[in-house]
């Protein structure tokens, strides 16, 4: 029987127990043989980590044909490449192999606990399972030994990390674990030490294992010896109903699998998607899910009473009073953060339009700009892998990627894996930004030190540039932030084209590129059709069966804040949107108290369902359909995993505000109540395929020169988001909260700083970067008080540091 491989690459010949095989040249042997549906039992292996033939279960016979292929003793075939003619036996065709996999079993199981019933891993053990399947029925391991039946044992467990915790005498010394942390994150916290029958995962005793992605260890261990305090003791794995779905903390639309018993999540797990994120997840995406079960969820939908105080109300009677004071409150605006799924936002801009009858709809609860918008119009909308559009396996192939007001390993984590991947295999990273941060050093990056503000000009000089000069294999990755410096979309545009290289928007949010792909931009309707096209708003309006939609752009997210203080807009529907994460958090929250009339859609309690006038209970994710679009711009749809009638997706709670509305003579109703039903309105609707926004060139302004440092701030991945309550375990493992400075501002104000912008002070440790552009200070955006927006001064703005606490 044989098995052909036609492929273009250079071919082996095989036989696998009988069975030849053609497969690439270099191909393990363990591999060739999954091919032919062998499965030889593993332990140290994993198809994304170096082969190290660690724990010799793997073994087989490759007895010498004659052609000098062979050897005289059971081989690990997890580290032996094929060769011409080489002929293999496995456990299934040969005794050999069968009694080297039994014997190596045996010895593995030597000082292994047998504590499978309260094993966290027990029922779900690849040990476990191939002692059945691969070992001997018996143990020689008896009371009749020297040792008299005592195995090895070691204090237990011990904490790696605050969220990390190893069982000793579970290791099998795979390696798996230490072999991710120095391969896959760069994160060489833990290491195998001693030697012989004491060798064991170990840590240095002031550096635990503080990694983004330490969770991963936890899911690729064969064994139990490392769990996680969230989750250990709490379940058994045949007890979980296991779900797919996507991660909703970032824009990576990482697959993930969610384990939930009786009505509640337990624990996740990564998913297995070699496109997106292989089979690796960061430990925000693994462990922050409690923020859903926190005591403050709201569970019913209130409305204001005569008093001045929010009681509960019905669904029918908080639609009919939300669409009543909406009504009277005249010009009504739309608020919305980048969490929600591209069909609820969907819904907020057809409500918008059909609805209440504006454009004045944003989901950039964040500083941004009217380039930006028109950057995301031109560039980004209708963009996608069948598209064109850069992926995570065109990082990989880039020769040069460059980061632009992006830092990967908080803002994207999985992003950061795959650039440093391709690192590894020969791309060039450079970064421009103030200084090299741990990401940055951890991909062999280079920095171009860059002053905030300064990101054009940098940008400018890359073109020609004889060490750093961009082709079209190149790809620029432009963050978020970058949206704060006037002519750094502009400047990133033209670079791009006239290099040839390809760009991508990286927001943070899972929803924020749904958001833009359904037309939650002041400019921009569903499907990329722009409102300034008259033609577009005829397409969007015949397939809303609408006469007509507002022909002029409406205001953005700062736009409508001053609306609202000017009392030119008087209704406000708001979601998701935290004021201090807002360009200026102070006038948003004056804004939402001056409001006529506030609607809020929240998950739990916040400063804005203290001042609304309706407050509607949202699902999470997990207890609605949905699609996150992450960016790529690659759709990644998730069904609804657990039911709960508390809550309601933001699109069914829209419809029955517009249905009120409409009852009243005002607007149209959104025609869906359901996702499956707003989906397929989406895809009738489908995109634009007239002519698209010309993005305007913006000229670049220089900051004027006052005294003080400049701030430059972003999230770190875990911080004080209120989407990581509820894990502590998960908080403790989060970088230490400091202020970053030059080595001379170090010196001059000592080892504690206060920081002091427009709108505060805070007080902090400083640590001194040695490649920090003299004259910047970072601070984490959202790990002190309310937030640097809030404590202290917009980004790219001046501060003075201080040394002391005054």
């Amino acid at each position: 029987m044989s098995i052909e491989n036609t492929t273009d690459v250079d071919l082996v010949s095989v036989t696998i127990d009988g069975i030849q095989v053609s497969v690439p040249k270099d191909t393990l042997v363990i591999r060739a043989a999954e091919q032919v549906g062998v499965q030889i039992p593993r332990f140290c292996d994993h198809p994304l980590l170096a082969p190290v033939g660690a724990c010799r279960q793997c073994l087989v016979d490759v007895p010498d044909a004659g052609n000098g292929r062979g050897f005289p003793k059971p081989q690990a075939s997890c580290t032996l490449p094929v060769a011409e003619g080489m002929v293999v036996s496995t456990q299934v065709t040969s005794p050999v192999a069968d009694k080297a996999q039994q014997g190596i079993m045996e010895f593995l199981l030597i000082n292994h606990p047998l504590d499978c019933p309260v094993c966290d891993k027990g029922g779900e053990c690849p040990l476990q399972n191939q002692a059945m399947s691969n070992g001997r029925g018996e143990s020689r391991f008896s009371a009749d030994s020297t040792t008299a039946g005592l195995k090895r044992t070691f204090p237990k467990p011990i904490n790696l990390s605050p969220q990390i915790l190893l069982d000793r005498e579970r290791c099998i010394v795979c390696q798996r674990c230490t072999r991710f942390t120095s391969e896959i994150a760069g994160d060489p916290f833990i290491e195998m030490v001693e030697r012989g029958a004491q060798q064991q995962v170990g840590i240095a005793e002031d550096a635990p294992f503080l990694s983004y992605f330490a969770g991963n260890t936890i899911q690729i261990c064969p064994v139990g010896a490392l769990t996680s305090e969230d989750y250990r003791f709490r379940s058994r794995p045949f007890d979980l109903v296991s779900s797919p779905s996507v991660t909703e903390h970032d824009a990576s639309g990482s697959a993930i699998r969610v384990d939930h018993r009786r009505g509640k999540v337990v624990r996740r797990l990564a998913g297995n998607d070699p496109e997106v994120n292989e089979e690796w997840i960061t430990d925000k995406d693994r462990f922050a899910f409690h923020y859903a079960q926190q005591p403050d969820r709201l569970t019913y939908p209130q409305v204001r009473d005569e008093d001045g105080a929010l009681r509960p109300a019905s669904w029918p009677e908080a639609f009919a009073v939300a669409a009543r004071g909406l009504h009277a409150a005249g010009a009504s605006a739309v608020l919305m953060g980048g969490r929600h799924t591209a069909e609820d936002a969907y819904a907020y801009s057809k409500l918008a339009r059909v609805g209440l009858g504006t454009n004045d709809i944003d989901f950039r609860a964040r500083p941004h700009s009217a380039e930006e918008a028109d950057f995301l119009a031109s560039h980004v909308v209708l963009t996608g892998p069948e598209g064109g559009s850069v992926t995570y396996t065109d990082l990989e192939r880039a020769t040069t990627v460059v980061l632009v007001g992006f830092e990967p390993e908080d803002e994207a984590g999985v992003v950061f894996l795959r650039l440093r991947k391709a690192s590894r295999s020969g791309t060039r990273v450079l970064a421009i930004a103030p200084f090299s941060t741990r990401g940055l050093r951890k991909m062999n990056g280079t920095l171009l030190p860059t002053v905030p503000g300064g990101e054009p000009a940098a940008l400018e000089s890359l073109l020609g540039h004889a060490d750093h000069g961009l082709d079209a294999s190149s790809v620029l990755l432009l963050g978020e932030r970058l949206a704060t410096v006037p002519g750094a979309l502009s400047a990133a545009a033209a670079l791009a084209a006239k290099s040839g290289a390809r760009l991508a928007w990286l927001p943070r949010r899972a929803g924020d590129r749904g958001a833009v792909e359904a037309g939650c931009l002041p400019n921009l309707l569903p499907g990329g059709r722009p409102i300034a096209d008259a033609s577009a708003r005829v397409d969007a309006a015949t397939t809303w069966g609408v006469d007509a939609l507002p022909e002029t752009a409406g205001r953005d997210g700062d736009g409508i804040v001053a609306a609202l203080l000017a009392g030119e807009v008087g209704g406000l529907v708001v979601s998701g949107v935290d004021p201090d994460d807002t360009a200026d958090p102070a006038a948003t929250r004056a804004a939402i108290e001056k409001a006529a009339f506030v609607v809020a859609l929240e998950l739990r309690e916040t400063d804005v369902t203290r001042s609304a006038d309706v407050v509607f209970p949202v699902a999470p994710a997990t207890d609605k359909a949905g699609t996150f679009v992450n960016w790529e711009g690659r759709p990644r749809p998730f069904e609804a995993i657990l039911s709960n009638p508390a809550s309601l997706p933001d699109l069914r709670i829209l419809a029955g505000i517009a249905e009120e509305l409409h009852a009243i003579g005002a607007g149209a109703p959104l025609g869906f109540r359901t996702v499956a039903e707003a989906r397929a309105e989406m895809a009738d609707m489908g995109p634009w395929d007239g002519q698209r926004l010309a993005a305007p060139s913006v000229t670049a302004t220089k900051a004027t020169t006052t005294e003080g440092l400049v701030l430059s701030t972003w999230k770190q991945l875990i911080d004080g988001g209120t989407m990581q309550h509820g894990d502590k375990y998960l908080a403790a493992t989060a970088r230490p909260t400091v202020a970053c400075v030059s080595q001379t501002v170090f010196d001059a104000v000592g080892p504690t700083v206060t920081v002091t912008g427009d709108r505060g002070s805070v007080t902090l440790p400083a640590v001194a970067v040695d490649d920090i552009v003299d004259g910047v200070v970072w601070l984490p955006a959202n790990s002190l008080g309310r937030g640097v927006l809030a404590d202290v001064a917009s980004p790219g703005s001046r501060v003075t540091v201080k040394g002391g606490t005054s």
